[in-house]
């Protein structure tokens, strides 16, 4: 297996290194949740969101609409006067409230916020939210200062209160086999892992993610990052490679490469914003001694798997497999998240991870 127990625990003693030597522990959760009895009574989740301007949020208000057996969605928080415009017209915020910060805040009962701002935002904002003793679901990237997301972290952990990222592939079922693969060992020795996340943009667009250093890489393959490190483990070393395609006059770092060393292994992580039908082309490979998965596209996913010995009811062959159905990109975060603040279970994800992961996309991004 690729990650062992002693590769665990250099990842632990890496992450309080970032951490400044704080000492960061599990989550107990013993503060600001909901009893299991509560739950059992019927009481709902008040959750809340603030920001309309990150590309996500009118997905994640649609997916807390979606399940109102669980939540009360109390209301939006949008203080831009044209992004509040914007959203007003987009059904995703249909009848729900318009607040502001401090009514959202203060409101009696609320348990968490979506933090869905624009990416300069996000940590300051959840901030707020966390000093506010509330969850939070904090969509990605989580800015440009790793010192920012360190201090949130730890201010979160300090207060029993639970950051979930927005990282949308960690609940996706595919990812889910490759996790349960490589800490099986069904692949063997993992020694080589290829992601590609890209796709075509407009020149709005392109004025807007480039207000950020690191472009695509920041922008979209830090979703591959995510569950680069969660298979991996924290990269001795990043390499990033940058290109930008319409300069001088455009500065966006639209074409980009990042390679993370390990031991054993090397990953590569490529996002373009100038590809055409990137969606389609878009896929993770995990390469093995014991055998190969290669997922592409990844939504709708596609999944193709190849082992030397039989594993866990699959076959000693190279086969497709096929994937219970995604009812939504974002259902799965938002019932975990609801099974966190009830108590029924700890966080997946630890803040180790979350650290590791975002200081690994601002060294693929040329940030760092």
């Amino acid at each position: 297996m690729q990650k062992s127990q002693d590769s665990k625990t250099m990842n632990r003693r890496k992450f309080s290194k970032l951490a400044g030597g704080s000492t960061v522990t599990a989550l107990a959760m013993s503060t600001g949740v909901l009893s299991k009895s509560a739950q059992a009574a019927g009481e709902k989740i008040k959750i809340g969101q603030i920001g309309t301007g990150h590309a996500h949020a009118p997905g994640k208000a649609e997916t807390i609409k979606k399940f109102s057996d669980q939540y009360e969605f109390v209301g939006i928080v949008e203080p831009d006067p044209e992004l509040r415009q914007q959203a007003q017209q987009n059904d995703a915020y249909k009848d729900v409230p318009w607040l502001s910060e401090e009514e959202l805040l203060n409101t009696p009962g609320l348990k968490a916020v979506a933090v869905e701002t624009t990416v300069r935002d996000l940590v300051p904002t959840a901030q707020h939210c966390i000093d506010a003793g509330l969850h939070v679901h904090l969509d990605k990237p989580a800015g440009e200062s790793l010192d920012a997301f360190r201090t949130l972290l730890n201010s979160a952990t300090k207060k029993n209160l639970v950051i979930q990222m927005g990282y949308m592939y960690r609940y996706h079922p595919a990812f889910q086999l490759c996790q349960r693969a490589v800490k099986e060992g069904w692949l063997g020795e993992v020694f080589e892992l290829h992601a590609v996340l890209s796709k075509e943009v407009n020149d709005q667009k392109r004025k807007e993610i480039g207000e950020y250093a690191g472009g695509s890489m920041f922008e979209l393959g830090c979703h591959l990052i995510d569950l680069v490190v969660l298979i991996l483990g924290a990269p001795q070393k990043v390499t990033a490679y940058t290109r930008k395609t319409r300069a001088p006059e455009d500065t966006l770092a639209d074409n980009q490469l990042a390679v993370f060393e390990y031991p054993k292994a090397t990953a590569t992580v490529r996002s373009t914003l100038i590809e055409p039908y990137g969606f389609l082309r878009r896929q993770f490979v995990i390469c093995g001694t014991g055998g190969v998965i290669d997922i592409r596209p990844l939504e709708p996913p596609k999944i193709k798997m190849a082992l030397t010995e039989p594993h866990g009811g699959y076959s000693k062959r190279y086969q497709d497999v096929e994937l219970p159905e995604v009812t939504g990109r974002y259902d799965a975060d938002f019932t975990d998240l609801a099974k966190i603040i009830c108590g029924e279970k700890t966080p997946d994800f630890s803040p180790e991870h979350d650290l590791a992961t975002h200081k690994a996309i601002l060294e693929a991004s040329g940030v760092l």
